[in-house]
């Protein structure tokens, strides 16, 4: 089994979708690169897909067929991993809907996780990484085991989160269902992405 690194961007702005939409359902893909060959499968950023009502057969396959296309022609990643915040506080287990299209995610990649955030400690200032990554076996989810799930450095990243949270960042974040209601809407988020970029610079003392 391999190893899983979560990047900052692609944490951040799955707690920022989550954020966004605090009493519905959302979800997104996650995109990076690795796994079972090279030993760590390296989640660098998300996608957010969509809110409330998961989405139908056609929208999703538009979905992650432009996301795809655009991951690997711009981005040079690939889709890797799923994620998922349910709608109760109470609920983190993952539902009909995200094992299907986990599993279509699967296609694109043998070694994709299932990542569901935990909505209980899911807060400004989390003690502990609030989210549950699953893998794959025998055609089942199941928890990876959690000495194979890797941070960078969680206390940078948990501070860069509390920043943006606390800064309403998170009522700018565009989701594919967004998108879709408006094409003007940039679904890739590139302006919290270079947020995010900043805010490591600055606390890493540099200006550039």
């Amino acid at each position: 089994m391999c190893e899983v690194e979560i990047s900052m961007q692609a944490y951040v702005k799955m707690c920022l979708h989550a954020a966004r939409y605090p009493h519905m359902a959302v979800n997104g893909v996650l995109l990076g690169y690795g796994g079972s060959r090279t030993g760590c499968l390296y989640l660098m950023d998300c996608v957010p897909l969509s809110h409330g009502l998961l989405p139908l057969s056609l929208p999703l396959e538009v979905a992650l067929s432009q996301i795809d296309f655009w991951s690997t022609e711009e981005e040079g990643q690939r889709l890797v991993g799923y994620y998922q915040a349910n709608a109760s506080l109470n609920d983190k287990s993952p539902s009909t809907a995200a094992l299907r299209i986990a599993g279509r995610v699967s296609e694109y990649f043998e070694d994709a996780v299932l990542i569901m955030l935990d909505n209980r400690s899911l807060s400004v200032n989390p003690g502990i990484p609030p989210v549950i990554v699953l893998q794959q076996k025998d055609r089942r989810w199941i928890p990876k085991d959690k000495t194979l799930i890797m941070w960078r450095n969680w206390e940078e990243i948990r501070r860069v989160a509390k920043v943006m949270l606390e800064s309403k960042t998170h009522g700018r974040l565009v989701d594919f269902d967004a998108h879709l209601d408006d094409i003007r809407k940039d679904w890739t988020n590139q302006d919290i992405n270079v947020e995010i970029a900043q805010l490591v610079s600055t606390a890493n003392g540099s200006t550039g």
